[in-house]
């Protein structure tokens, strides 16, 4: 029922920003067309925070990043002259396509305090899309529906599960929930797609005949069913259908070496836009980046 167990990896990404890196993973690099998966926090942040702690404007392509946060705020401010704020159960998806760059701000955590904890997943593109036109959208409410049942509150994310539909624009088949399970309650891993996982946020759940914990991700089989809460926890549901062979180099993703070379290269010579509304700094490219193949299963 379960193929493999992915333990989160604790990385700094600069200042307050620490995550629990799940996927790209040595002997996973992707689940469908989810190729990064961080779990941030959750951290408490005090009021005043240097703005050292934010993450300053950085480059992506041939990906789409989809935050989504169960407490706290974020300010995003991207190149194509977007400003918004990203709040729990809200979604800013963010298609990098061919090129944009964006910044995530504590503003709130400066002002008065917070409690930043959620999920930034990116998705790969298909090929046919990789180049596409950057754009930005920030999903809520209805767009994303939610359904209330056998001690299960979820919210639908991304595609179609539990006979509902996401209103956010996917470029492949996939799907992307959050559940909040009480103590004893089930809850069914959508099927129809190739690849599929379950992340637990916090507590704990049971798939077959083992236990997951806060911090684990299941990569589970095609006859993986449903899962049962031993606690209160949270749990995030993913899936779709591999896209085939794809390279990480830095914040950049592609089907072709070259063209990430050539990105690293367009930022390093600021060939790069940034964001109009905050342009007076920006985050270096590192002076050791590797391209790694993340090889589709």
């Amino acid at each position: 029922m379960i193929e493999m167990i992915i333990d989160q990896r604790r990385r700094s990404l600069g200042g307050a920003f620490e995550v629990g890196r799940v996927l790209p993973f040595a002997k996973r690099r992707m689940v469908g067309p989810f190729i990064f998966f961080d779990h941030i926090g959750p951290m408490d942040i005090a009021a005043g925070v240097d703005r050292s702690a934010d993450v300053r404007p950085h480059p992506h392509i041939g990906l789409s990043t989809v935050t989504y946060l169960f407490s706290g705020e974020i300010m995003h401010r991207d190149s194509l002259g977007f400003e918004a704020p990203i709040r729990p159960q809200e979604v800013n998806w963010m298609t990098a396509g061919s090129g944009i760059t964006h910044s995530e701000r504590l503003e709130k955590a400066r002002a008065v305090g917070d409690r930043l904890h959620g999920i930034q997943a990116w998705v790969a593109l298909p090929t046919e899309y990789e180049e596409t036109a950057p754009a930005f959208t920030h999903y809520e409410g209805e767009d994303l529906p939610f359904w209330d049942a056998g001690g299960v509150r979820g919210h639908l994310i991304a595609g179609s599960a539990y006979g509902l539909t996401s209103k956010a624009k996917t470029h492949s088949p996939l799907f992307y929930a959050h559940l909040e399970m009480t103590a004893g309650a089930t809850a069914e891993i959508p099927g129809g797609h190739a690849e599929r996982a379950v992340y637990v946020a916090t507590g704990t759940v049971e798939l077959g005949d083992q236990t997951l914990h806060a911090g684990q991700m299941a990569v589970v089989a095609p006859d993986a069913g449903a899962l049962r809460a031993l606690e209160a926890s949270t749990v995030m549901v993913l899936g779709g259908e591999p896209l085939g062979e794809r390279y990480l180099y830095w914040n950049f993703v592609s089907s072709r070496p070259e063209r990430l070379r050539q990105a690293a290269e367009d930022w390093k010579a600021g060939r790069i836009k940034l964001p109009d509304a905050d342009d007076q700094e920006f985050t270096p490219l590192p002076d050791e980046v590797r391209i790694t193949p993340a090889v589709d299963r």
